[in-house]
């Protein structure tokens, strides 16, 4: 926060400022309206023109007060990113004046050009309508940039026939697949309070600062977010003196602005570190609804780049940014509530004679074994190929970590054995000064890529530069689908309690293979997970036609969140954007390497060569010169060698027509050549001397700050 916004009455005073949250509506909307519009955003009422109308009204006095003159209907197509047009609110009255007007119609419904975004078949290029609906549970927001002030609406995307053209519309919709079937089994265990279950996130953002100025001397991090070549520094991460240590003044300045624009917007940004590598950070918000928390992360990621621009800094949320140092995650903290209050993942103080909690955690665990390969796909993307597996991430492998006292529980139930009670113990640190800290039900285990931490389940594989929307709609849908099955079984059953045990042990003694408590980098687990016939698809290109594999169409289609027109146009937008991406970061390798790094090692060794010429006419011994020049000069003939390689591959790859093939080709043929070429290049940089290499090193953008 500045210095001058107090802590105790300015931050709560700033906080939501730019939102028009409940706070605001409640403030400004007839109280008949405010009570009705909260029942739209509750999902219990059609939201009505009446009510739209005055809620519109509202919002645009709320804007103008605040300086906005645009109000822009803001969506989230399927690149990934957020989309916006901008409409003005003046209105001209036919006197050569004009009012400040927004109406109910325009608050609902906008129509953006459905044929510029990704679309996978679904929209031809002279299909060009499209829509953008209201999310009147998510909040309206206020942007300011160098433009002045925009109202922005958060809305779903559909195209002119209703097929969905965004993130947001299959997120809701799986939303409401959750609740029907988490509110089934809640009814035939009794629960008659309980109307609506939702699903909340709340999203750890990992990310990298560095100086700006490096960040626009380096074409493959101005164009694809990562670096292509690059030698690790004599120093990396290995003295692990980085994580959690203390902010750099530059940085905590930087958080403090990114801190007071995020509380601005209503995002509850509550912690901030340093993570493992250097120059990486991480900032977490508190859980709110599923929809809410992707579009905050979205304006997370959007907030984080401009705000480290006022500090001479550039953001990195690629996966991979730095070769050989940690990537960066989001890890999405995924939970059920319900609308009186109820956390269906508590286990409370002694979970064993929960079975409501064990009912529900059994159903996560069955969903996530019955659709681990479709997890594996919703959390990909081409730059998180580069992280999952390493000794920095999950592996690929789809397994969970429960804990040894769930294990337990669900391992007693499963065998018919007896259960003990287990309550939480206190870890004794050993001093009179220190306190007795009350020890969890569950240890961590960050090599696990979907944990159970409480009364949550992370979800650890989730890309950083993307939005969560597409996990979260697998998530909730494959939970529900697993509830739906259970609620099959209760609502038949006469004997509630009786048909609750068998559900949980039978459940569970079938998908128990899908438990892992232990290291997920050992290599020992890729053999008994392999064993166990968990996948392990390290490329995402390989797994993303799992999206329209019949079981994915029979699964979103029964649960009414996806269709198979929409799912099948998806895998084509997906494998596109893994050939386009591949397709860019080789392209910008090249002319880095032809056009500088290999020009500027000809140059130097140029040099060199006179230099040993004319030191051997002074009778100077030459051998250790000599010796370095053949070094040198071998390794630019290779990168030669892997460069025309390369070159030859891509053009292959690039006159491939079905997408498919290019995208297999891609990772295949390209991705390999530009690792061969990666490996003489950087080879190549570690002779050279510093003032010959042409870009900002490894060592100047982590370490020179």
């Amino acid at each position: 926060m500045s210095d001058t916004l107090d802590a105790q009455s300015g931050v709560p005073a700033l906080f939501g400022s730019k939102t028009f949250g409940d706070a605001v509506q409640r403030q400004r909307l007839p109280k008949s309206v405010y009570k009705e519009l909260k029942q739209v955003k509750e999902g219990k009422k059609k939201l009505t023109p009446e009510v739209a109308e005055v809620v519109a009204n509202a919002l645009k006095d709320w804007a103008l007060e605040h300086g906005a003159t645009h109000y822009t209907h803001w969506f989230q197509p399927l690149t990934g990113i957020t989309a916006e047009k901008h409409d003005s609110f003046i209105s001209p009255v036919g006197d050569g004046t004009v009012i400040m007007e927004f109406s109910g119609k325009e608050l609902i419904q906008g129509e953006p050009d459905a044929s510029s975004f990704p679309s996978g078949g679904l929209r031809a290029t002279f299909e060009a309508r499209g829509y953008t609906a209201w999310d009147a549970s998510s909040p309206a927001f206020l942007k300011s940039d160098a433009s002045g002030v925009t109202l922005c609406i958060p809305t779903a995307f559909v195209g002119y026939h209703g097929q969905a053209l965004d993130k947001k519309t299959a997120l809701l919709r799986s939303m409401e697949a959750l609740s029907v079937q988490a509110v089934r089994v809640l009814r035939a265990l009794g629960n008659t309070t309980s109307n609506r279950v939702t699903t909340t996130v709340g999203p750890e953002q990992e990310y990298f600062l560095i100086d700006e100025e490096y960040f626009n001397a380096r074409p493959d991090l101005l164009l694809t977010g990562r670096t292509v070549v690059g030698a690790l520094p004599a120093k990396g991460q290995e003295l692990e003196d980085h994580y959690f240590g203390a902010i750099p003044d530059n940085v905590a300045g930087f958080m403090r602005e990114f801190n007071e624009e995020l509380w601005k917007l209503g995002i509850t940004a509550k912690t901030q570190h340093n993570e493992v590598a250097p120059h990486q950070y991480e900032i977490a918000v508190i859980f709110d609804t599923s929809n809410v928390s992707a579009d905050q992360n979205q304006l997370v990621m959007e907030t984080l780049r401009k705000v480290a621009s006022h500090h001479g800094l550039a953001g990195l949320i690629h996966e991979k940014p730095f070769a050989g140092v940690n990537g960066s995650g989001k890890h999405n903290n995924w939970s059920m509530g319900t609308d009186d209050g109820k956390n269906l993942l508590d286990p409370g103080k002694t979970p064993q004679d929960n079975t409501q909690f064990l009912l529900f955690a059994t159903a996560v665990i069955q969903a996530v074994d019955d659709y681990a390969l479709l997890l594996r796909t919703a959390a990909g993307n081409p730059g998180n190929d580069h992280r999952l597996g390493a000794n920095e991430a999950p592996p690929a492998i789809i397994s969970i970590f429960l804990g040894s006292q769930l294990s337990e529980i669900l391992d007693a139930i499963a065998d018919g054995k007896d259960l003990k009670a287990k309550e939480g113990t206190k870890l004794a640190l050993g001093h009179n000064s220190l306190p007795d800290l009350p020890k969890d039900m569950t240890d961590r285990n960050r090599t696990s890529p979907f944990a159970f931490t409480g009364n949550k389940f992370e979800f650890r594989m989730v890309p950083a530069g993307d939005s969560i929307s597409g996990p979260n709609v697998v998530l909730n849908t494959v939970v529900a689908d697993s509830l739906g099955q259970f609620a099959d079984r209760l609502e038949k059953a006469k004997d509630k309690l009786t048909e609750v045990k068998k559900i949980i042990a039978e459940s569970y003694k079938a998908h128990r293979k899908v438990v892992f408590n232990g290291n997920g980098y050992a290599p020992e687990w890729q053999v008994e997970a392999e064993k166990r016939g968990l996948p392990n698809v390290k490329a995402w290109v390989d797994c993303i036609p799992e999206l329209a594999s019949k079981k994915s169409v029979a699964l979103f289609g029964a649960h009414k969140v996806l269709s198979s027109e929409e799912l099948h146009s998806r895998v084509e937008i997906y494998l596109e954007k893994y050939a386009k991406t591949i397709n860019i970061e080789a392209g910008v390798m090249v002319e880095m390497v032809k056009k500088n790094i290999l020009p500027a090692a000809i140059d130097w060794l140029t040099g060199l060569a006179g230099s040993i010429e004319v030191l051997g006419s002074a009778k100077v011994p030459t051998l250790g010169a000599e010796a370095q020049l053949k070094e040198a000069g071998a390794l630019v003939e290779k990168s030669y060698k892997a460069l025309s390689a390369l070159e030859a591959k891509l053009h292959k790859t690039r006159a491939i027509d079905d997408i498919h093939k290019k995208a297999s080709s891609f990772r295949k043929d390209v991705f390999a050549a530009m690792g061969e070429l990666r490996t003489e290049v950087d080879a190549l940089e570690r002779l050279m001397p510093s003032d010959y290499y042409p870009y900002p090193t490894y060592e100047d953008m982590l370490f020179r700050f």
